[in-house]
């Protein structure tokens, strides 16, 4: 899945929260939701008027973002509570990110 099929297809499921997401869907999501968010920063810095796009596009990717994370969490068979650990101070996010680059956890092994 590359970053445009990965972006468009978690903006159609943002309050999908059934079912699991790859990896490399994930990461897709997220890089391109960042350029975004950067993309629309620049045009509210670069515009004489202040137009707001980034902000807006800020508090609509919420959803999204919290959609993938879920089914993310889903795929590495971890419970949904566990995108808390982010908040856990020094150690949290490092460990929220680790977690999110574990493999499938629903591979059939022969």
């Amino acid at each position: 899945m590359g970053p445009t099929e990965a972006f468009t297809t978690d903006w159609r499921q943002s309050f999908t929260y059934a079912g699991s997401a790859k990896r490399s869907e994930y990461w897709w999501f997220y890089l391109t939701n960042l350029i975004v968010i950067f993309a629309s920063a620049f045009v509210d810095i670069a515009s004489t008027r202040n137009t707001g796009i980034a902000y807006i596009y800020f508090i609509a990717q919420i959803f999204p973002s919290l959609s993938i994370t879920v089914r993310r969490l889903r795929d590495i068979d971890k419970d949904w509570k566990w995108m808390f650990i982010s908040f856990a101070p020094f150690i949290g996010g490092i460990w929220f990110i680790v977690l999110m680059c574990q493999p499938s956890g629903h591979y059939e092994t022969n």
